[in-house]
């Protein structure tokens, strides 16, 4: 008898989930970030095209309605740009996709021809890359460990606030120093450097469509499916209701830094949130936790009712921010578990649509300025500067997924 006949068995050890070991894994740190500038025009370009259009001249109206088209037609399309990257793959849709979207923004330098403006910025939108719908569907070839998986999601989508904090407060310094054409120059390269950067990545190069010789209408209309999207639907109408609220508390106390202050702190929570629930593993189903954090993030919002000062309203934002990255982080879950992998980039844009058209509608383009801007010319050409960080020319942040 030997030695090792009674040894014990030996089991591989469990990959690690700690944040250094998934942005040390291979590829992922270079998706995360490219996903991320690349997305940076959808924080970017809604503030961008209000402070280009109105220092051409034209309405704080106008100007917010092109900036809405914009949001709602990148929103509206996601589905559709899903399905054709299940069937065609990411370089087909994503990569004509950027240099479509940034050239439709540039027209915008071109004149101030309200048609032209109105095409722009809603083939913009609708050609806008689908870059996180498409990292969605890379995680599971990148990373096979589910624990890592969960984290890097995690990272993915509590990284979001960072497009809808920075993006916006970047517009602002560029458009103060340079001018509104600078921010949306800015606008256009940060989203095409972006999306080489992932679509050059090898996994994205290497993935490829799953065909089926079913009928491609299948798998997405079941019903548990239907109401993970309605219930992310609620949240995105949310979020949108939130942007509102703080230009209100804004207008309410004369204090018009709370109009990015509260979704900042709404963010930070999400941030935070994010981090909690990537640290370990959770117990249920990935259905368990989205149900639990779904009540929770509606809890979170029940102390508001109370009408607090800014101070506490700013403080007590964070807590149904806390749910957020977690709601959306089990929705992509979920969605995993119901569809099929052939139709999984799909049910995530119609995750990310649903999130994301609730805050595309904050814009109120039929309300004008409670001060009319004094200034005709841009802040390059002499002449008063108007001021980015205001609630009248600064859109509230989103932070949904877009």
């Amino acid at each position: 008898m030997t030695t090792t006949d009674h040894a014990p068995a030996q089991f591989p050890a469990a990959a690690s989930t700690s944040y250094r070991a998934v942005l040390g894994s291979w590829h992922v740190a270079r998706l995360l970030g490219g996903t991320l500038v690349g997305r940076m025009p959808n924080g970017m370009a809604p503030v961008a095209i209000v402070l280009l259009i109105t220092s051409q001249g034209a309405s704080l109206a106008s100007a917010g309605l092109l900036s809405a088209m914009y949001g709602l037609a990148g929103a509206l399309s996601q589905p559709v740009k899903g399905r054709l990257m299940d069937r065609h793959g990411q370089m087909p849709v994503s990569a004509p996709g950027a240099v479509i979207s940034s050239g439709c923004v540039l027209l915008l330098l071109v004149g101030d021809d309200p048609t032209l403006a109105l095409f722009a910025v809603v083939l913009a939108g609708l050609c806008s890359p689908p870059l996180e719908a498409g990292l969605r569907a890379l995680w599971p070839t990148v990373l096979t460990d589910p624990g890592r998986r969960r984290v890097a999601l995690t990272l993915d989508t509590g990284s979001q606030g960072l497009l809808y904090t920075a993006g916006p407060l970047l517009v602002a310094a560029l458009a103060t120093a340079y001018g509104p054409p600078a921010a949306i120059l800015a606008t256009v390269v940060l989203g095409l450097v972006g999306t080489a950067v992932v679509l050059t990545a090898p996994p994205s190069r290497a993935w490829r469509p799953q065909h089926t010789g079913g009928s491609a209408a299948t798998g997405l209309h079941s019903t548990p499916l239907s109401l993970v999207f309605l219930a992310h639907a609620g949240f995105g109408i949310a979020l949108g209701a939130m942007n509102v609220w703080a230009v209100a508390m804004a207008e309410l106390h004369e204090v018009e830094l709370l109009s990015g202050l509260i979704p900042a702190a709404f963010a930070t929570g999400s941030f935070l949130g994010g981090l909690l629930y990537a640290r370990r593993a959770w117990p249920g189903s990935p259905i368990v936790q989205l149900l639990t954090a779904a009540a929770g993030f509606c809890a979170g919002w029940l102390p508001l009712l109370a009408l607090p000062g800014p101070r506490m309203a700013t403080v007590v934002v964070t807590v149904p921010g806390v749910f957020l990255t977690v709601v959306i982080a089990c929705g992509f879950t979920t969605a995993d578990v119901l569809v099929s992998p052939l139709r999984r980039t799909e049910a995530y844009a119609w995750l990310i649509a649903s999130v994301g058209v609730g805050p595309g509608r904050r814009h109120r383009p039929g309300r004008g300025p409670r001060h009319p801007p004094h200034h005709r010319r841009g802040p390059a050409r002499g002449g008063s500067r108007p001021r980015p960080g205001g609630p009248h020319l600064r859109p509230p942040p989103h932070h949904g997924p877009r």
